[in-house]
């Protein structure tokens, strides 16, 4: 177990190209952003009506909101779907649906849960060991996890659920990477007797970040306290058009999960050609765990190809999934260059 202090500092997250090119100052412009895991292909965009920002969203809008959700996740009813602008905002709201005690978290992962537990006045720390959730007043899990892929049984998931909600505890599970992943393990259709709540983002699968837009599934109680502390008109205008349509493509979301799993299986084969292991992942993600993983991260950098690296755990990278052809071609040319070097660095030592 790995007690967390001073957890509620902010922390460093994949994205930022301003910190890219601060990090590498003469790559070649503009970067090819492999470092969120954010789908490349997003929802195709459309002109809003004036009036998703010329006036308040209606009531009825959200509600539509809610009913697609439920339907497109799997959630028993609209009733047990709360929406909010970005799961990042539902964090600390989540955990504090608790008293303050124990917030443990099946680490690594985001690292952002154990900051909004310790916001929400636990005490944080992360363990290793799923069993060791059991311990616990608050248990979080991302699943599919972020940033190695690791799936949890659906099972084991609903056995802990039962055990901390005997003992007034929560289990939340952070579903962002499931609309890509294995549905079958998700705990969305599962909340309906509370000490549940599962996270669902939506601008991960849809490519669409900036729309600011998630959602908590839970038992209708939990639903209602949410949607109390976020207020009216939590969800700007713009999302509930967004989300509206394109939850509702389910057309689009199949012919997606196929590109996707496409894309990460082309990845996967150009990375093996440079023998840059593949450990695990998602089909939006990578994650790659090996001795020169540091190496892999500078010279991608320096030809401008950003992906994902850790600065506790340096063996590790996650990698995304190029958006275009002249991006494949990129990170080709990145991993060439960084095998040429490497192979001629062994003929140096071996001399």
């Amino acid at each position: 177990m790995k007690l967390l202090s001073g957890a509620i500092a902010a922390v460093d997250h994949g994205g930022s190209l301003g910190r890219a090119s601060a990090l590498f100052p003469h790559a070649p412009q503009p970067f090819v952003d492999l470092s969120t895991g954010i789908n490349p292909h997003s929802y195709p965009l459309f002109e809003l009506p004036a009036t998703a920002l010329t006036r308040l969203p209606e009531a009825g809008q959200l509600r539509e909101l809610a009913e697609i959700a439920a339907a497109a996740y799997g959630a028993p009813s609209a009733a047990h779907v709360a929406a909010a602008p970005g799961t990042q905002i539902l964090l600390p709201r989540v955990a504090s649906l608790v008293r303050p005690g124990k917030a443990l978290v099946l680490g690594p992962t985001y690292a952002e849960h154990a900051r909004a537990a310790a916001i929400a006045g636990h005490v944080v720390a992360e363990v290793s060991d799923f069993d060791e959730l059991a311990d616990a007043d608050l248990a979080v899990l991302v699943n599919p996890n972020n940033p190695d892929g690791r799936v949890i049984e659906k099972a084991r998931l609903l056995e802990l659920a039962a055990w901390l909600r005997a003992k007034g505890g929560l289990l939340v599970v952070d579903e962002a990477f499931m609309d890509a992943g294995p549905i079958e393990h998700s705990l969305a259709g599962d909340v309906v007797e509370g000490g549940i709540v599962v996270l669902r983002s939506f601008g991960k699968f849809f490519g669409l970040a900036g729309v600011r837009l998630g959602f908590a599934l839970a038992d209708q109680l939990t639903t209602e306290r949410l949607d109390a502390q976020l207020g009216p008109w939590a969800v700007a205008g713009p999302a509930l058009e967004y989300g509206i349509r394109a939850l509702s493509d389910t057309k689009w979301q199949a012919a997606m999960r196929q590109r996707l799993g496409q894309d990460a299986a082309r990845l996967d084969a150009l990375l093996g050609r440079f023998d840059v292991p593949v450990v695990r992942g998602t089909s939006l993600f990578r994650y790659l765990s090996f001795a020169e993983a540091p190496s892999l991260f500078s010279a991608l950098g320096e030809d401008g190809v950003l992906v994902r690296h850790f600065a506790e755990r340096p063996g590790v990278l996650r990698i995304g999934l190029p958006g275009s052809e002249p991006e494949w071609q990129r990170l080709e040319s990145a991993l060439a260059a960084w095998a040429a070097r490497r192979k001629d660095a062994s003929k140096e030592i071996g001399r």
